[in-house]
């Protein structure tokens, strides 16, 4: 449970040194035990209960805003945490199946495990990688710019064995864990040095400074009206005197997701008369607004980001890919909906996944710029936001609000850092209850508004930089530091074999 305390809004990463390097003792202490398989898969999950229970509780809160949903808190608070702590019951599992000689094989193996473990919890069932180790480092720019090479997953495969690495040395049957102890500590220190000139680099870099705006807006309105089917007046009046629109000024103006549930995407230009005289040629809006098509007598939901001309024609939109389960969309509908179970959002209704990723180019007279869109959960994802890095900034919108004033949308906006750096881009984020912000390619929070506060944020200008490697390669780094660690491991347990034989040949 401790282990929580190291994440996003706390960040106490030492504590992970004391949990993980126990953990792994305990673990390590039990392979020569008479235990059943079975019993190193309840370590493991209970592990893995006590850290996702302690961080995850507040998804809770989202069941609190119909009295349809309550009687799901209970369930929601254990359900989760006892689903999400099977990946870490594996791990323990396996590593009693796998049990290798030695303390550096066994504590190189417990780190592939666990970390490979932490890709598929990102990967299975749609994926929830949210609260990765590497994110109790989210403080730490210099440190986690080490993710612009190797991802954010490679990098939590070196934050296991980091916060493990202290059990080397209460272990130590040779030199050899003195040896690698101090390895991941040079590492570590290496990784430091890496940040620090990649960050001078950055400074250094030429400035593109555009002669438009791009103003994400901070609002704070309430979610009753996803459940009161209230008149979109008022919040759309809000919204534009939160935007502070000047005529003589070149702005695109971006409103948080799901701002406007009762509106679909079409259905905005009836309201266009109130952007009237505050709206002009030089503006464009962008906003998350739910949008639909019929295909026969069957009608898909999407959760959309759309391009919004001065008079609210639709210029451009994208279809929202990951969904969020039981928020957005239910699993095994067919099933569940036949036990009275249903979404939180879309009253109701499931929403349908979008075909494909696309990037928004907006290009006029006045403007020149390719936005790669994220909606709310997107931006979890390592290394699924585009195979090209043929765009100019990363635009998210969130609604952050079904999470109250915990330290969800904390947690969520944290995971934004880490996108900055693996793509090499600007993140521009809008959020409703939550965090909005400027965040650079070094991960560097420009600008920000917090949880309770309206307003916005402009960008105005950039920094270019080369793309970075991981936005070349992607997960491949991870993959390739998978292979790095089983050949490490191979060629310690060859040793160890030989030098066992070699004693044997001497005994005799």
């Amino acid at each position: 449970m401790a282990t929580s305390l190291s994440l996003p809004p706390f960040n106490y990463f030492l504590i992970n040194f004391f949990c993980f390097t126990f953990f792994f003792i305990f673990l390590f202490k039990k392979l020569n035990s008479q235990k059943l398989k079975k019993y190193f898969f309840l370590y493991g999950w209970l592990f893995g209960f006590g850290y996702f229970l302690t961080n995850l509780y507040w998804i809770s809160i989202s069941l609190t805003f119909d009295e349809s949903f309550k009687f799901l808190i209970p369930i929601t608070v254990f359900l989760i945490p006892t689903f999400l702590a099977i990946f870490y019951g594996f791990v323990s599992y396996l590593f009693k199946i796998f049990n290798f000689k030695g303390v550096i094989n066994s504590f190189l193996i417990f780190s592939l495990l666990f970390a490979i473990f932490e890709y598929l919890r990102g990967s299975i069932l749609t994926g929830f990688p949210w609260n990765l180790i590497a994110y109790s480092f989210v403080n730490q720019l210099e440190i986690i710019s080490i993710t612009s090479v190797i991802g954010t997953y490679g990098f939590n495969l070196f934050c296991i064995s980091l916060f493990s690495s202290p059990s080397l040395l209460l272990l130590k049957e040779t030199n050899k864990e003195i040896a690698t102890f101090i390895f991941f500590l040079i590492s570590l220190f290496v990784f430091y040095l890496y940040g620090y000139h990649y960050e001078k680099k950055f400074y250094e870099a030429s400035k593109i400074s555009h002669d438009f705006k791009v103003r994400a807006v901070s609002s704070n309105i309430s979610l009753k009206r996803y459940y009161s089917n209230s008149n979109p007046v008022p919040v759309i009046e809000e919204l534009i005197k939160i935007s502070d629109p000047n005529l003589e000024e070149k702005t695109i103006f971006i409103w948080p997701e799901g701002i406007l549930p009762n509106i679909s995407q079409n259905d905005l230009i009836k309201y266009k008369y109130l952007f009237k005289n505050k709206f002009n040629k030089n503006h464009f809006l962008m906003i998350g607004v739910n949008s639909e098509t019929k295909v026969d007598d069957t009608t898909n939901y999407f959760n959309s980001f759309a391009l919004y001309d001065n008079e609210l024609n639709l210029l451009n939109s994208y279809n929202k890919i990951n969904l969020v389960p039981f928020g957005e969309f239910l699993p095994f509908e067919n099933f569940l909906s036949n036990i009275g179970l249903k979404t939180v959002t879309n009253n109701f209704q499931s929403y349908t996944k979008g075909d494909r990723r696309n990037i928004i180019e907006i290009k006029s007279d006045n403007y020149s710029l390719k936005i790669l869109p994220l909606i709310c959960y997107e931006i979890i994802f390592s290394g699924k936001i585009f195979k090209k890095n043929n765009f100019d900034i990363i635009i998210n919108i969130s609604e952050d609000g079904w999470f109250g004033k915990s330290i969800g949308p904390k947690q969520h906006f944290a995971h934004s850092i880490f996108r900055s750096i693996e793509s090499g881009k600007y993140i521009v984020r809008s959020a409703n209850n939550g965090v909005s912000a400027i965040i650079n390619p070094i991960g560097e929070i420009e600008k920000s508004l917090d949880l309770n506060d309206n307003g916005y944020v402009d960008f105005k200008e950039r920094k270019i930089i080369q793309p970075t490697v991981f936005s070349k390669f992607g997960n491949k780094i991870f993959g390739f530091s998978i292979l790095l660690y089983i050949f490490f491991i191979i060629s310690i347990s060859f040793v160890f074999s030989f030098n066992r034989t070699r004693t044997g040949f001497k005994n005799k």
